[in-house]
Parts: structure tokens; sequence; C-alpha cells
């Protein structure tokens, strides 16, 4: 963490910070407090999802890393960070339709619900973004 906060501040970083961002910040900080609140309901809550608990409780852990990590680039949002954001939740909303619909786990309706509803979720944070990212260009 402290390699990636001293990247953050480099000069070389700080020169290609996003201007006229305010859209921009809100939709990396809406991404990051949402992403974390999911990552701690899967930590803390047991639904019946047909997932293996191992895997949830490993996505839970990322999700809550990743949701500080993106609340904390909304604050001084960087044009390549936010970039590598977009592209991450873009591959999140593939695999997560992959994860409900391909038969790898034999996951429960609800399972496919909760899976669907949070890519749908990933797909406006995307857009915001990518609108953010045109507004301050």
């Amino acid at each position: 963490m402290p390699a990636v906060l001293a990247a953050l501040t480099s000069p070389a970083m700080t020169t290609t910070r996003v201007r006229n961002d305010g859209f921009l910040r809100f939709a990396l900080k809406l991404d990051g407090v949402a992403s974390g609140g999911l990552g701690l309901m899967a930590l803390l809550i047991d639904l019946p999802l047909g997932l293996p608990r191992g895997l949830v409780l490993g996505l839970g852990a990322f999700l809550v890393a990743y949701g500080v990590g993106v609340f904390f680039l909304g604050t001084r949002p960087v044009r390549a960070l936010v970039g590598v954001v977009v592209v991450g939740n873009f591959v999140w909303v593939v695999d997560s339709f992959l994860t409900a619909f391909a038969g790898w786990y034999p996951v429960t309706g609800l399972g496919v619900f909760l899976i669907v509803a949070q890519a749908v979720a990933v797909l406006g944070f995307i857009t915001l973004q990518v609108i953010g990212l045109r507004r301050s260009a």
C-alpha cells in the first residue's frame, strides 16, 4: 500500500491529475463506497448463493480493499488510474455474467439475481466514470 500511495503522489503522476473533475470524483467515490459495502456484506452475511464460501470471502476482502482504493482515487483523480478502474470494472462485469450463467458453480436463483444486479450497478459506475473523464478532458 505505501508503494501505491507513493506512486499516486509522485511528481510524474501529479501532472496527469484530472481537472474540472467534480462529477468524476463523485463517480469514483460512489464506486468506492458501493464496492466496500458489498465487500463487507460478503464478509459478514452468509447468503445461499451457490458459490464456495472461500471464494465469497476472498472477493469480499478484495472488494473492501478495492473500495478504499477507488474512494481514495476519487479524492485526487489521476487519468491513467481512472482508466485502469474503468477497464477493471468492465472485466468484473464480464466475469460476473460468466459466473452467473456459464455453469462454473451451482449458483442459486438468489445468487444469479445478486450477481447480475451488482454487475448492472458496475455498468452504471463505468458509465458515470467515462462521462466524468470526458467532462474533465
